[in-house]
């Protein structure tokens, strides 16, 4: 018998995975809070007896050095990587016992185009292949974005992503559960993942990948790639140093007092409440950045690295679910926090801060050559369709182009309303008069909008 147990990484749009047999298993691509695997490992009665990487990750920071440590487990990592810590380099073809009860073995494959060096590890049961861990290379109808390590070798490891994604299906039997490490909303990914599972004949029926000459595949990666975020330059400087065990112990308490002094200083005082809790009421100066709205992506993008942030929470455990998230992108020591709600955390004789929400038909209604509609959604979302007059700045352009926004009350939309939220908090905190569209974009057409496509 053998398992796979995936643990989900939602905020960040990826994936680990756990897999053993009765009494050893392997930890891939584990995130920094190495206490989940931990406990699934426990819940299993199995000891982790290998961690691997299958690359030095540019979206998190990696748990693999600290599992390892705790574990006395092998660790390994793509000889090809530049680390600066002890581990076990693996080559292209090396095999390692997994557990020998269950005949488990994991065997190296080179797969470059992700990362020069990147790795995917094959899981056999006595011989045959059952699992493929491909990281960032073979992906759920897609690959893994070749952009990322130096612009002068991005179209180079393209042209390997595609010959790394032909050697993996060329090589394994049709029933092989592919099982990503990206794709399900990271911007590692070149695209959302095309549903939750996969097999590599699914794949070689349905990845461009493997459906299209490499030409034609090169072209249509690059001519499909997003923005990087900005905090992905300190993920792999990060991973190759050897991260840091985190400290996940309450940061300090911060009063009303200690609020405003921060906000007044220039720090970051992030309000983790929802959307519409924080449109009705909120600390003015704060930003919003929904706990459940991918925070660590979106936060960790916008905020000038290494500038203290204040989390506000209605709760205990929504603080400390946040910490978890800040961790895996290197955010470790929030300067302080504070929970309970926004009329908590003011001084006595202040004012709470709103503005109001609203749907594309209540922005129909309006006189639209006397407001700004905003939208700030990515440029491929944008090329779908927009709305005619709308000023485009991307979410993750906002907080340096505030001043780029026309005069007038901003009516600012997204896709959905999240990323609205987030852009309506930076611009009522720059003193903007701001109405935050919360709707789905496909309500705009049905509410009378002119929608400008091609």
């Amino acid at each position: 018998m053998f398992f796979v147990d995936v643990i989900e990484l939602e905020g960040l749009g990826n994936r680990s995975y756990l897999a053993g047999g009765e009494s050893a298993a392997v930890a891939v691509d584990p995130p920094r809070d190495v206490d989940q695997v931990l406990t699934a490992a426990a819940r299993r009665g199995v000891r982790i007896s290998h961690v691997v990487e299958t690359h030095i990750h540019n979206d998190y920071v990696t748990g693999g050095l600290e599992l390892a440590r705790i574990t006395g487990a092998v660790y390994l990592v793509p000889a090809g990587a530049g680390v600066s810590f002890a581990r076990t380099p693996v080559s292209d073809g090396d095999t390692v016992d997994v557990d020998t009860g269950a005949a488990l073995t994991l065997a190296a494959v080179a797969t470059p185009g992700h990362t020069p060096h990147h790795t995917a590890y094959v899981l056999r049961k006595a011989g045959r292949p059952v699992a493929a861990f491909t990281g960032g290379s073979l992906l759920i109808g897609t690959v893994g974005r070749p952009d990322l390590v130096e612009p002068r070798l991005t179209e180079r490891l393209a042209r390997a992503q595609y010959a790394s994604a032909h050697r993996l299906a060329d090589a394994l039997p049709d029933a092989t559960a592919v099982l990503p490490t990206h794709g399900f909303g990271s911007f590692c990914s070149s695209a959302q993942a095309d549903g939750d599972s996969t097999t590599i004949g699914r794949e070689k029926a349905a990845n461009t990948a493997l459906t299209v000459d490499v030409d034609t595949f090169v072209a249509e990666l690059l001519a499909g790639l997003e923005d990087v975020p900005a905090y992905y330059a300190h993920m792999s400087p990060a991973n190759a140093g050897g991260p840091e065990p985190v400290d996940m112990t309450p940061p300090p308490v911060a009063d009303p007092q200690e609020i405003a002094a921060r906000l007044a200083a220039g720090e970051w005082v992030v309000d983790l409440r929802s959307r519409i809790a924080f449109a009705e009421r909120h600390v003015a100066g704060s930003f919003n950045f929904e706990l459940e709205g991918k925070l660590a992506t979106y936060l960790a993008w916008l905020i000038p690295w290494g500038k203290p942030v204040t989390l506000l929470a209605g709760t205990a455990e929504q603080l400390a679910a946040a910490q978890r998230e800040l961790v895996r992108v290197g955010i470790d020591r929030p300067a302080a926090a504070a929970t309970g709600g926004p009329k908590a955390w003011l001084r006595d004789g202040e004012s709470l801060a709103s503005f109001p929400r609203a749907t594309f038909t209540e922005l129909a209604a309006q006189d639209l050559d006397r407001i700004v509609v905003l939208d700030v959604r990515r440029d491929s979302e944008r090329a779908e369709g927009w709305i005619a007059g709308s000023v485009h700045i991307p979410i993750h352009q906002m907080h340096r182009r505030i001043g780029a926004v026309p005069d007038g009350t901003v009516w600012v939309h997204c896709a959905g309303g999240m990323r609205a939220g987030i852009a309506a908090s930076l611009l009522d905190a720059a003193g903007r008069r701001v109405v935050a569209v919360d709707d789905g974009f496909g309500a705009a057409t049905e509410a009378g909008l002119t929608v400008v496509t091609g």
